[in-house]
């Protein structure tokens, strides 16, 4: 069994930076893509940012040149450093990992409990 355990959420001001974590527990073998995801009230799940193993990383427009995401393979863990974060950057922030895992090999998709990021103006 694989569990995504995310911290680093909380309340801050417009202007101001947050960093998640993701740390990743199980018998893993290989993370392939890691990803951050957010959804706010009322509105559908987005992707922020991903990153493959290889550390190549894709951004959602609306958060390029703000936000950086990175992962440690050593440590099987990911990260989201937010900066100039605005209002409408509020939602809950889910970290998504493509992995594999012992013994088989097996394919599987996890996802972390959420953390909830809420910018005041």
């Amino acid at each position: 069994q694989v569990q995504l355990v995310e911290s680093g959420g909380g309340l801050v001001q417009a202007g101001g930076s947050l960093r998640l974590s993701c740390a990743a527990h199980g018998r893993i073998a290989r993370i392939n893509a890691m990803n951050w995801y957010r959804q706010a009230p009322g509105k559908q799940r987005e992707l922020v940012a991903g990153i493959t193993s290889s550390g190549s990383a894709n951004y959602l427009d609306s958060v390029e040149g703000r936000f950086t995401i990175s992962r440690d393979n050593a440590k099987d863990a990911g990260y989201l450093q937010m900066n100039s974060l605005k209002p409408e950057d509020s939602a809950v922030y889910y970290c998504n990992a493509l992995m594999q895992t012992f013994p088989a090999w097996s394919d599987v998709d996890a996802w972390g409990q959420g953390t909830l990021v809420t910018v005041s103006s």
